[in-house]
């Protein structure tokens, strides 16, 4: 009993340590976007502003593109999500469900390619859309999701095996063809691991910052992160607007996470992560 307890301490205590690692540093981020240029160069530097400069975020959508920045990353993100969900769905049933010639040799394959780091291909890629005069707009950075992600891929499939067939044999019987069992059966009871899947492909792509840089010249092509990066410059005696800048930016990914919070826990339920 006493062993029991002693582990439970020990394991809140790792909890607390983890959970201050995490918020400190954001609760500090916090902070500095709300003072003033005086108090945030101060050394040693004050934690609470001594007036909450509230006018930093209004500012911060004064001074630069951050509306147009925006926009770009959500028509980047959205797209980006519409297509992984889509092709990645249809491509994991077809490896879960189907049967075809070197299905197997396929798979493999299709694993394998997660073990490329993602610089190796940057080149290829860029000569290929700069044949299909791609550059400097917002394809290049939407459209690869709509070819099915190798992770992905792997996602939907393992959520697609784990169903059981005699839903599968049921459908059949009652003369559905594999695309409306795919539809009607498979997609609404693998929404927690869609759900997933989309919170994972709205992340990378509003975080991303190497593909907009490579693909996009054009100020008002920017996507938020490097829009934000692009106005150094202006900051320049402003820097604390900067953090707030990246704060706001952070908006639309908790937002995203809370309309799926209940769908990804469910997920990981089933996965006996949790």
């Amino acid at each position: 009993m006493r062993r029991r307890l002693l582990g439970k301490s020990i394991g809140y205590v790792l909890i607390g340590i983890s959970s201050l690692i995490m918020i400190v540093p954001f609760l500090s981020a916090l902070m500095n976007s709300l003072k003033t240029y005086r108090e945030y160069t101060t050394v040693p530097p004050r934690w609470i502003p001594e007036v909450f400069q509230w006018s930093n975020y209004a500012q911060v959508f004064q001074l630069g593109n951050i509306g147009g920045y925006t926009l770009n990353s959500i028509f980047v993100a959205a797209l980006s999500v519409i297509g992984a969900l889509i092709s990645c769905s249809m491509v994991g049933y077809a490896f879960a469900r189907l049967r075809f010639p070197l299905k197997g040799a396929l798979f493999v394959m299709v694993l394998g390619t997660m073990m490329i780091p993602a610089v190796v291909i940057i080149i290829p890629h860029f000569i290929i859309f700069n044949k299909l005069n791609m550059l400097d707009t917002l394809t290049p950075l939407w459209i690869i999701e709509w070819l099915a992600q190798p992770f992905g891929i792997f996602l939907m499939r393992q959520a697609f095996m784990n169903i059981p067939k005699e839903y599968e044999e049921a459908a059949k019987m009652e003369g559905c063809n594999p695309f409306q069992i795919y539809l009607w059966i498979f997609i609404p009871m693998a929404r927690p691991t869609l759900a997933t899947l989309a919170i994972f492909t709205f992340m990378g792509k509003w975080n991303e910052i190497l593909t907009p840089v490579i693909y996009l010249t054009s100020n008002e092509k920017y996507t938020l992160p490097i829009g934000i990066l692009s106005l150094s410059g202006q900051w320049t005696g402003n820097e604390q607007l900067m953090i707030a800048a990246a704060l706001v930016s952070l908006v639309p990914i908790l937002l995203v996470f809370l309309f799926a919070e209940k769908y990804f826990v469910q997920n990981h339920n089933m996965a006996g992560i949790k």
